[in-house]
């Protein structure tokens, strides 16, 4: 992490809460501002003794845990920082830097999967008046979601670097590693894929960027540079239907060609029918999407609609509820099973997955769409 992230940091806890004894001790206040100055000196050694010293005076000192955190970070102790950070998360537990700080703390030890729940906890939370802490939170988020294969899930920290920092560095990297889903960091890709991951990722930024000009040239670079990648096709794909453009199905169609196990292809390709009213072109590559990936719950809403577009709206109904039952938290799927409930008759079901769809909706709303996540609604 940048050390003038970290000065951010201790000089916002600094400025907002120094440390001010609660009680009785003349020990506590001279350890407490010998830390606070070997701090502000830059003396880490010196400062994490007195941190220490302080604390086992008064070990509710949040401030001084946090304070210890981060002198510890910066000297590479990343175990003890943790262990300080959740000391302190102890006493503050909605304190969002702080659980980044863990979530960093864990990414730099090789821990991916405690780094991602550690840092969209504190992505949640908000990092309050520290934005380049946010973005070192949603650059190793993405990168921890990369690492362990959630590709989906990384394109809405992506989506929002993306649009706050469109330069960053890395940042196509890690974009092209989530389009061609490589479970690798940048630093472990093998030599030979670096072109194409740089070229399809700059692309991808670039689109999620809302650069819509510079994206189309990007993408037409790398088709031509790389015809037979189905994962090149698709991520055009996904750029160009954005415009209802038959261009954009065509690529689709060629990415479901070249890697028909794609279930996402397939996906894509049926909810692309869907918004143009072809149902059983959509409810067969719904079938497809399917059949490649039973737990996938779009793949169900999909099959879903299809079927109630066709008129089949007791199979339609059965796959829509199996959609809900995989993604309960999901305003699109109760949103396809209410009108699937509505067609059929079925009044109180529908008034109830309405009102499912609407508290979810509200809580989902400003969360950023991806487009590389196909739409369940029209």
């Amino acid at each position: 992490m940048p050390s003038f992230v970290l000065l951010l940091l201790v000089s916002t806890w600094a400025t907002a809460t120094p440390p001010s004894p609660s009680g009785p001790g003349e020990g506590f206040d001279t350890l407490a501002s010998r830390a606070q100055a070997a701090l502000a000196a830059g003396r880490t050694d010196e400062a994490a003794a007195a941190y220490r010293s302080a604390l086992e005076l008064r070990p509710e000192w949040g401030e001084g845990w946090w304070y210890l955190g981060v002198v510890q970070y910066q000297s590479k102790n990343c175990a003890e920082a943790d262990q300080a950070f959740e000391r302190f998360l102890s006493l503050k537990s909605q304190t969002g830097a702080a659980w980044v700080m863990r979530g960093v703390c864990a990414f730099d030890r090789g821990e991916f999967t405690k780094a991602v729940d550690w840092l969209r906890k504190g992505v949640a939370l908000g990092v309050g008046g520290t934005p380049e802490l946010g973005k070192v939170a949603l650059s190793r988020l993405a990168l921890a979601l990369v690492k362990t294969g959630q590709f989906d899930l990384a394109i809405t920290p992506l989506t929002a670097l993306a649009r706050q920092a469109p330069d960053a560095p890395g940042l196509a990297e890690v974009t092209g590693l989530a389009l061609l889903r490589i479970a690798l960091l940048p630093s472990e890709l093998p030599e030979a894929r670096r072109d194409l991951v740089r070229r399809l990722g700059r692309a991808g930024r670039l689109h999620l960027a809302q650069r819509g000009e510079e994206a189309a040239r990007a993408y037409e670079e790398v088709v031509a540079a790389y015809p037979d990648e189905a994962a090149v096709h698709y991520a055009y794909g996904v750029f160009l239907v954005r415009d209802n453009n038959d261009k954009g199905l065509a690529e689709l169609r060629r990415a479901a060609q070249l890697r028909p196990d794609d279930e996402l292809a397939h996906l894509k390709i049926a909810f692309e029918l869907l918004l143009r009213g072809d149902a059983a072109g959509a409810r067969e590559a719904a079938a497809r999407a399917v059949a490649l990936a039973p737990g996938l719950f779009a793949a169900h809403n999909a099959l879903g609609r299809a079927y109630v577009e066709l008129g089949d709206l007791d199979a339609g109904i059965r796959e829509l509820e199996q959609a809900v039952g995989l993604a309960p938290e999901s305003a699109e799927a109760h949103f396809a099973l209410s009108r699937a409930y509505a067609k059929a008759g079925r009044v109180d079901d529908a008034a109830r997955e309405r009102q499912a769809f609407v508290e979810l909706e509200q809580r989902s709303r400003s969360a950023p769409r991806s487009p590389f996540v196909a739409p369940v609604r029209p």
